[in-house]
């Protein structure tokens, strides 16, 4: 794989990690739950695990930044693959989580390959 290609792919592992942290950050600071690296990692850890799953069901090394399939079988992962591992391990999955952790990682995991889509056609 040339130089620019593993750049691109570690690029986009590492924006779909962030994304997921985000999102994470984002949640327990809205439940006034804190912001410290362990708290996020908790939180984080079923979702990355995801993520991770997603990447290899995707093989999202091959077109990391494209929409459909990547980005769509990435954001499914997270979401089911992190709600299924927090089911697990007795953590929350109420409805509404479950909406609200779709819809954010929705955005988040898709829409930074739609701007980096945009940005490439320009």
């Amino acid at each position: 794989m040339p130089q620019a290609d593993r750049r691109a792919v570690a690029a986009s592992a590492a924006a779909d990690a962030l994304c997921v942290l985000v999102f994470c950050a984002i949640g327990r600071r809205s439940h006034a739950e804190g912001i410290t690296v362990a708290g996020v990692a908790e939180t984080a850890w079923p979702f990355l695990a995801g993520t991770a799953i997603g990447w290899a069901a995707a093989r999202a090394w091959r077109r990391p930044t494209t929409l459909a399939p990547t980005g769509v079988v990435v954001w499914l992962s997270t979401v089911v693959v992190g709600m299924a591992l927090r089911k697990a391990t007795s953590a929350g999955t109420a409805l509404s989580f479950v909406v609200v952790a779709s819809l954010s990682t929705a955005i988040l995991l898709l829409g930074w390959r739609l701007g980096a889509r945009a940005l490439a056609r320009r």
